[in-house]
């Protein structure tokens, strides 16, 4: 691996052996005898520490900007961190062999070739981000979700009332008028006497009957209405203050 690979390795997204995303690699840590990089820092949140991750078995896909390693995620959360100062002591890296269950033996990463840089000091050295004299600066965002839940209930009933109803329906009747017919010409004779005679008279009749037929369905139809609500909460910041700085004149 030369130095632009390791230089690629930074800010890579490490992922763990089950495809579950870790974090950002920040730092690149090599061993004192061969060089070769053993372990990575790897930033797991925005409130948390970084992590130390052990390199061995890594695969490395630079075209996607990705480090798989070969460790479970729950093992890095549950990582000591021991890194002072960008250095790691031969102590804390013998914690973090048995934590992580690594061969001592096998912790350097040589999937590029062995290393030809070596440090000068007792402890690995570091590769990528050092420790400056700077400090993070942290605030607390609300977040806002949104649920499901059940506010109310509505009812469809059925019941049964009384109205009074009219109608105006067209009929028939017979009635009796006398019709006179005067008799002329011949004229026989005739007898006077008492004679009668009956004509049948018809009229329409109404009957008033029931009878239950549908007319109508009714449902309940729910729609969802788009609303908005305010919602509020407090949140801590954190400020950054000097002493013994002088104001830069150039800044109002």
């Amino acid at each position: 691996m030369s130095r632009a690979t390791l230089d690629s390795l930074i800010g890579a997204t490490a992922y763990d052996a089950h495809g579950e995303k870790i974090g950002k690699v920040k730092q690149i840590y090599l061993e004192n005898a061969t060089g070769s990089p053993t372990w990575a820092s790897v930033s797991t949140g925005l409130f948390h520490g970084d992590s130390l991750v052990p390199l061995a078995g890594a695969e490395h896909q630079p075209d996607q900007d990705v480090l798989r390693l070969r460790v479970d995620k729950n093992e890095v959360k549950s990582a000591p961190h021991l890194d002072e100062g960008g250095r790691i002591s031969p102590a804390a890296e013998q914690e973090l062999f048995a934590h992580y269950h690594v061969d001592p033996q096998a912790a350097g990463w040589n999937t590029y070739g062995r290393q030809q840089i070596r440090p000068g000091a007792d402890e690995p050295m570091t590769h990528g981000q050092r420790a400056d004299d700077s400090v993070i600066r942290s605030e607390e965002q609300l977040r806002v979700e949104t649920d499901s839940e059940e506010v109310g209930t509505a009812r469809l009933r059925k019941y049964v009332v009384e109205e009074e109803q009219t109608f105006t329906v067209p009929t028939t009747h017979e009635e009796v008028r006398v019709e006179r017919e005067p008799i002329t010409g011949e004229r026989g004779p005739t007898e006077i006497g008492e004679e009668e005679r009956e004509v049948l008279l018809h009229a329409d009749q109404v009957h008033v009957d029931k009878e239950a037929v549908p007319v109508e369905r009714v449902r309940l139809a729910v729609d969802e209405v788009d609303d908005e609500q305010q919602v509020s909460g407090t949140v801590r910041k954190e400020r950054v203050e000097t002493e013994g700085v002088q104001d830069d004149p150039r800044r109002t």
